[in-house]
């Protein structure tokens, strides 16, 4: 089974069940959209979509906060092109990137329990944290179960 996660060689031979693949190609998309607002959003998605209250803070801390979000989209932009290699050249990635999904949702699980950070109503990422860090263990598991059928 750790070959599954850890493959020896890179191709592009997908080992699990055909949903985790597909979900993946949705969570591509997913990742490289969410990147390009808070790249190219005026507030980042600080304030749009996070409902920090920028307008509150000076303008210097609001810029910091838009600031973070920039490079956190940016860090988002790299995995989703690294997703988008996964995709389309080495689905043999795939487990070991879920494995990293279900560890990222794990972490911001724990970040906002242990981190507070200030918002006017209950932002989506809070939301969707645990949802989506059980989906990601629930596709970790079925990109490593053997299918009964040819890889794809």
């Amino acid at each position: 089974m750790l070959e599954r996660i850890f493959p020896k060689a890179l191709d592009n031979q997908f080992p699990g069940h055909k949903i985790a693949l597909y979900v993946f190609y949705a969570l591509t998309a997913l990742t490289l959209w969410r990147s390009q607002h808070h790249l190219f959003a005026p507030d980042g998605g600080a304030q749009s979509i996070a409902s920090i209250p920028l307008d509150t803070y000076s303008t210097n801390a609001a810029g910091t906060i838009i600031g973070i979000f920039g490079l956190w989209g940016l860090s988002q932009l790299i995995i989703g092109f690294i997703y988008l290699l996964a995709a389309l050249r080495y689905r043999s990635l795939i487990p070991f990137l879920y494995l990293l999904f279900a560890l990222e949702y794990a972490m911001r699980l724990w970040v906002g329990a242990n981190k507070e950070i200030e918002t006017a109503g209950t932002a989506p990422g809070a939301l969707i944290n645990m949802p989506f860090m059980i989906a990601g263990v629930v596709l970790f598991a079925l990109s490593i179960w053997k299918a009964d059928r040819a890889t794809v």
